[in-house]
């Protein structure tokens, strides 16, 4: 049995919600290890011979698969890496997984085998996306262009994962358990660029385009091949509306109501993120 000195490690420490939950944890008192391809030790997901270091002495792990779960590759790798865990004796991992991905079900249906405490926390499609990942340029330049036309998604806070891996991570009674998380209103992108327009007070528009010419300006921009291979399964799989009801996960691991998209928006702006001046400056 390992002690509670033991640090939790945490794959994809400087992720969206790695780095807020290393933050959280370490700011509670608990020893963490955040690891990336980038960290010394160093973990990459492509080369399984820098897991073991990372994972000894460890006791627990918080596990984000990049780039996401249903690339076909995840399965094999989430196999491995439990194996791995059990081995190097760690008490807990816990999965950020997604929502209506076959990739995701598979990873998560090899977590709950395994002789390993688990939870699952499976979320829906995060707000800081369009402000800390693919979507923040279109805000800057405002126009969004997106393949998604009228289907709805309850985004949810990264904040709000973030809070739940550490409550399942920290505190008794959350072993074994799966947490579908999303937040409180489902919206399209359009109606997700019109609440930005309003709080920014500048123009946000949203224009939705064929797939297959999403695909094309990916490739004209160079984008990864495992990146396109992503979001063309995400737009034209998973956002299919199969994902669009409201879930309670939050409240049933925090006790109190997920975060409301209005909020991200106001805090994002009072933040300066969308300023295409303080870009520009951060640049």
């Amino acid at each position: 049995m390992s002690s509670t000195s033991d640090p939790i490690v945490i794959i994809g420490g400087n992720g969206k919600t790695g780095a807020r939950v290393n933050a959280r944890l370490q700011a509670l008192g608990y020893s963490t290890r955040p690891v990336s391809r980038s960290t010394t030790p160093a973990f990459d997901w492509d080369n399984p011979e820098t897991w073991r270091a990372v994972l000894k002495g460890t006791r627990a792990a918080y596990v984000t698969y990049q780039p996401d779960l249903a690339v076909p590759r995840a399965e094999s790798a989430i196999k491995a890496f439990v194996q791995m865990a059990i081995e190097n004796g760690l008490e807990q991992v816990v999965l950020l997984s997604g929502r209506g991905e076959e990739g995701a079900q598979r990873a998560e249906e090899i977590l709950k085998a395994s002789s390993i405490s688990w939870n699952i926390v499976r979320a829906s499609w995060f707000f800081q996306n369009f402000s800390e990942s693919f979507m923040l340029e279109g805000i800057l330049a405002g126009e969004l262009v997106l393949p998604a036309g009228a289907t709805v998604e309850p985004f949810i806070d990264a904040d709000d994962i973030a809070d739940v891996v550490v409550a399942s991570l920290t505190e008794p009674g959350h072993r074994d358990k799966v947490y579908e998380v999303t937040g409180p209103r489902a919206l399209t992108f359009a109606q997700c660029a019109e609440e930005i327009s309003a709080t920014l007070g500048r123009p946000v528009k949203y224009t939705s385009i064929p797939v297959d010419q999403f695909m094309d300006a990916l490739k004209e921009e160079g984008v990864p091949e495992d990146m396109q291979w992503l979001l063309h399964e995400l737009f034209t799989v998973v956002f299919d509306g199969r994902n669009s009801e409201v879930m309670p996960g939050v409240q049933e691991a925090l006790g109190r109501p997920a975060r409301d998209f209005k909020t991200y928006v106001q805090n994002t702006v009072e933040s300066g993120v969308w300023s295409p001046v303080m870009q520009k400056a951060c640049g």
